[in-house]
């Protein structure tokens, strides 16, 4: 028997204003993110499961849904020219959604239309070939491949070749340290799966002993239907391993891609990092809601270690880019579905 949430959930979804969805195919979501998918969630957004579409056959905006209030994630993935009038036709009918982890472009339509932009948290951006490792101020990253190739571990890319059943016992392993272990996060992030997915590349370290102690996989970014970049999707490693695992990995993928003559990496969100003043009309309320759950030690020991993820991403020094959300009415009721969406609580 469904649970008692679960079925208020279901009727106030009923309740929220109608959208009509867009039935895009996997195929087809995947063939507009190779078009026009040039921004960091670009691809999850064509891949992550239970989110809904608003759009037609050149493009779309993804979205979720709960507690009756529609939630779009990231920038439309449609060309750049056209992303304003996607923006303005999902505003219409959706009623007013939230827009979530957006770059400034759309901030600037939105607050055009009347919505409140605040910081939501920053990307970081590493531009190749330009950004390297060398450097006084990059010495504790480079120390960390060299730490470990002297213990004897081992990097490599995965060519699909690692059994699977040996990157889900790794998973496993790094569940059971995670502050929440009953559940992954959702929407922002989508959930882990052990199988690569479609153009996505995956790096792993091998400790002395060949077993797999730690795992980067990354999801493409697009151009007019080329690879132009990758961002971070997802990070496991033992619980045991040495803090070096994951710096040392991270430096030895983006090395990898630098010789490819890939022109970009993305670290990905750091929630509620750096939320001072957007440059737009903001909610003040909210602004200094997100400063406190940041530092707050509850929030960092309990629920997410915000100040941990953002101090691992600035060891890399790359351009913090503001990513933002958006909302025409800011009450705790949408927060509420906001934070239930993404599984925070």
């Amino acid at each position: 028997m469904p649970s008692l949430r679960i079925y208020f959930d279901n009727l106030l979804e009923g309740a929220s204003p109608k959208v009509e969805r867009r039935a895009l195919t996997h195929v087809e979501r995947l063939a507009l993110v190779r078009r026009h998918g040039d921004f960091s969630l670009a691809y999850s957004t064509a891949v992550q499961s239970k989110l809904s579409y608003f759009g037609d056959a050149d493009g779309y905006i993804a979205f979720g849904t709960k507690m009756r209030h529609h939630f779009a994630l990231g920038d439309p993935v449609a060309a750049p020219d056209r992303r304003p009038d996607y923006i303005r036709r999902f505003v219409e009918s959706a009623g007013g959604p939230w827009f979530v982890q957006i770059g400034e472009q759309t901030a600037q339509v939105l607050a055009g239309l009347g919505y409140k932009i605040n910081r939501l948290g920053i990307d970081t951006r590493l531009a190749l070939p330009d950004h390297d490792f060398s450097g006084k101020r990059n010495e504790t990253v480079r120390y960390s491949e060299r730490w470990l190739l002297k213990k004897g571990f081992s990097f490599e890319e995965d060519k699909r070749t690692i059994h699977l059943d040996e990157i889900s016992r790794l998973s496993q392993n790094w569940r059971g340290d995670r502050i929440v272990k009953r559940w992954e996060m959702g929407f922002l992030n989508r959930p882990f799966y052990d199988q690569l997915g479609t153009d996505m590349r995956r790096f792993v370290l091998h400790g002395p002993d060949g077993d797999l102690v730690a795992l980067l996989d990354f999801d493409p970014m697009f151009a007019d239907g080329k690879v132009i970049g990758y961002t971070t999707a997802f990070k496991r490693k033992h619980i045991d391993a040495s803090p070096h695992a994951e710096i040392g990995l991270t430096k030895f993928a983006v090395d990898r891609f630098r010789e490819e003559g890939i022109s970009v990496v993305t670290l990905g969100l750091s929630p509620l990092l750096d939320v001072g003043p957007s440059g737009f009309a903001e909610s003040e309320f909210w602004r200094n809601a997100f400063q406190r759950a940041y530092d707050s030690p509850w929030v960092n020991r309990r629920r997410f270690n915000l100040q941990g993820q953002a101090a691992f991403k600035r060891r890399f020094h790359g351009a913090e880019e503001p990513v933002y959300i958006a909302f025409r009415e800011g009450t705790y009721i949408e927060m509420l579905g906001l934070l239930r969406l993404v599984k925070a609580i």
